[in-house]
């Protein structure tokens, strides 16, 4: 691990790190969406969103977050880590770079300051356990993977984001006996949608099991700082009391207000191979339909352990853009993660 002296002679002269504040957020979501017109030609982030992220009871802004400035105060990088769960086996570290300052030494810098800084989860996490830092990009932005590959980080999962363009009514779904459905508007218990999304998640590659207590936080500070979400539209598949699949969805996305988003998806095992999938994500598709959008997305691991692009591309979707994560061992051990 450098030591930090080493880290911020990482920097070229003129530019300084800090940690974020809270009256960073507009200057750094230009920032971030600067990036995102350079590398997909459209803005994907919004200061609301930004703010719900820093202001996460679970999340130290002080500790977990860098800012750079150039030698004029301008913002032209942010990086920041994720460790908020109890047992942070697998945190994140994520980053941008202003598009002008790319190829300076700010990524390096951003990306050996959060590998410092997860060493702090391992007296978090019992001895005998793998620790893994994690990141992702674009795939098609190579010089950032380019820059996982120099720090030593492993190429080890690609994702896909996958989309139904809506220029024709789409089909209706057809349930299997016994199922009814439902929204979390009409049901109101969202420790029992948490729970039965986390059971139906159990074969996600990466899934970590976490207390219901942890992910009830979480989602409470989600729901309350999100201004896309609609509870009617977090559909519930429901056989007598027990909720069978869940497909939660917002009515827009930041880059797309015609496009509809399917933030999570899932089925719960006794309920799997029946066609509830593919029934719950067609009702999803239809009522985004049938509310204006004109297309609908999802993302998904391309490697999906049950199947899901299979389903995803029965319901008329198809791949539109691929994330490739990477990974790096902080520390050797046991690995309690879903392989």
């Amino acid at each position: 691990m450098l030591a930090e002296v080493e880290l911020e002679n990482i920097l070229p002269s003129g530019f300084a790190a800090r940690p974020a504040h809270l009256n960073d957020i507009a200057e750094t979501t230009d920032l971030l969406n600067a990036c995102s017109i350079a590398q997909i030609g459209k803005p994907e982030f919004d200061s609301t969103e930004l703010s719900g992220f820093w202001t996460n009871p679970e999340y130290d802004i002080e500790t977990s977050s860098r800012i750079i400035e150039n030698e004029q105060g301008k913002i032209v990088a942010y990086g920041d880590v994720d460790d908020t769960s109890s047992v942070p086996v697998q945190p994140m570290i994520w980053g941008r770079v202003h598009p002008n300052y790319e190829g300076l030494g700010m990524g390096s810098y951003l990306l050996q300051w959060g590998e410092n800084t997860l060493h702090r989860v391992f007296s978090r996490v019992p001895d005998d356990l793998r620790v893994t830092a994690r990141c992702f990009t674009l795939s098609t932005h190579q010089q950032t993977g380019q820059l996982f590959s120099d720090h030593n980080f492993q190429l080890v999962r690609h994702f896909w984001e996958m989309k139904i363009e809506l220029d024709q009514e789409p089909a209706k779904p057809t349930w299997p006996q016994g199922i009814r459905l439902t929204t979390f508007n009409e049901l109101q218990n969202l420790r029992a949608i948490i729970a039965a999304t986390d059971d139906g998640f159990k074969d996600h590659w990466g899934h970590v099991e976490r207390p219901l207590n942890e992910h009830l936080k979480t989602w409470q500070h989600e729901i309350a700082n999100d201004k896309k979400h609609d509870p009617t539209l977090w559909f519930l598949a429901m056989e007598g009391d027990e909720i069978t699949a869940v497909s939660l969805c917002s009515p827009y996305t930041i880059d797309d207000p015609k496009a509809g988003w399917v933030n999570r998806l899932a089925v719960r095992r006794p309920w799997r191979r029946r066609g509830l999938g593919l029934a719950i994500l067609q009702h999803s598709i239809y009522e985004l339909y049938r509310r204006g959008q004109t297309k609908v997305g999802l993302g998904v691991d391309a490697n999906s352990i049950t199947g899901a692009t299979r389903l995803y591309e029965k319901a008329g979707m198809h791949v539109t853009s691929q994330y490739d994560s990477y990974e790096k061992e902080l520390r050797p051990g046991r690995v309690i993660s879903t392989q």
